[in-house]
């Protein structure tokens, strides 16, 4: 009786060059921008631009990780604009109309964001409204709040109140540190950044908590089966985020100087974006704190890249479009592409 035959699963060349582009095609895209820009604009390459990128970038940053956080457990934070938008007006309103310190301002807005959060996971995980529709309507309710609480108006400095008189306080510099200081030439907003990172790398990665979170977004029943407190770990993590939203809101404030209603505007869709594109960073294909960083940073350099060519902003929200895209083919369609041709030749050969 002759023995079967064997066929090879080594993967093919194509195989390979997919696979280093699905893990690698990203970071290849960031390097070459980068080095454009060095090589094209001198001024690109100085140390003040470098830490001025990522201290621009730092409150998309900060939100992306906050949303990276509520996918990890299958969800989404739509609300994380909106809510550091609300950080910003609550913060000028607590130094200026209350004439409190800047450390009364950080402990109240920090409070705010978790209170959003725990009403985000009330909404999801009690109430069992979808994710996308309960943060969706919680963005709406910050913004109506934020607008109610100061009439409507830009708080400032010296500003008339309502009733005729001068507002008593204003932005105080142990606040404004946070946007203004700096630890060695390193700035605070840049400091912050990568703290943050690093906690949820560690949180995310080297922990039972952290693997407990992936868990739930994987497979909720699964999960519940195993004694994982469910409902406990989704409402952490939308808190997590309401509490990271309200940190990116405070930078927002101190770099501004003024509770303007407008802020926070347009932060929702660049963290959405700089959370997306993590996933499809080095191939991982979930949620990661590192991945989500390099988006930041890709997008940052996008930005100050093409202002300094003179580019007006629509190219610039082009090329965020853009990049996004590319990233959503990494993380689906190319991932996928490999994963079927992959399993089709380990069946071909059992």
């Amino acid at each position: 009786m002759s023995s079967p035959s064997v066929v090879s699963t080594k993967p093919s060349t194509g195989e390979r060059a997919a696979a280093f582009v699905v893990k690698w095609g990203f970071v290849a895209v960031t390097v070459a921008l980068i080095l454009f820009f060095v090589i094209t604009e001198p001024s690109f390459r100085t140390v003040d631009n470098i830490f001025g990128m990522l201290k621009f970038i730092a409150p998309t940053a900060i939100a992306g990780l906050g949303v990276m956080l509520a996918m990890t457990v299958g969800g989404i934070d739509l609300s994380v604009g909106a809510s550091a938008g609300f950080a910003v007006s609550i913060a000028a309103w607590t130094m200026v109309i209350a004439n409190q310190v800047g450390g009364v301002a950080v402990s109240v807005v920090l409070v705010c964001g978790l209170l959003i959060g725990a009403l985000n996971a009330f909404l999801i995980v009690v109430a069992r409204i979808p994710d996308l529709l309960a943060t969706l309507t919680t963005m709406f309710v910050i913004v109506g709040l934020k607008l109610i609480i100061v009439d409507g108006k830009s708080i400032s400095s010296q500003m008339t109140l309502s009733n005729g008189t001068t507002a008593p306080g204003k932005f105080t510099a142990d606040f404004l540190w946070l946007d203004r200081g700096s630890v060695g030439p390193i700035p605070v907003p840049v400091i912050i950044f990568l703290v943050v990172t690093v906690l949820l790398w560690f949180l995310l990665e080297r922990t039972r908590w952290g693997r407990a979170l992936f868990a739930v977004g994987t497979n909720s029943e699964a999960a519940r089966l195993s004694g994982i407190r469910v409902q406990w770990y989704r409402t952490a993590a939308y808190m997590g985020c309401g509490l990271l939203a309200s940190v990116a809101g405070l930078l927002l404030a101190a770099r501004i100087g003024q509770g303007d209603v407008s802020a926070g505007n347009s932060l929702l869709l660049d963290a959405v974006a700089v959370a997306l594109v993590g996933v499809s960073v080095l191939g991982i294909g979930r949620p990661n704190a590192w991945g989500t960083a390099l988006g930041a940073v890709l997008i940052a350099v996008m930005v100050t890249g093409f202002t300094m060519l003179g580019l007006p902003y629509y190219a610039q929200d082009f090329g965020k479009g853009i990049v996004l895209l590319v990233a959503l083919l990494f993380s689906f369609t190319f991932s996928r592409r490999r994963t079927v041709v992959t399993a089709g030749s380990t069946t071909s050969s059992s």
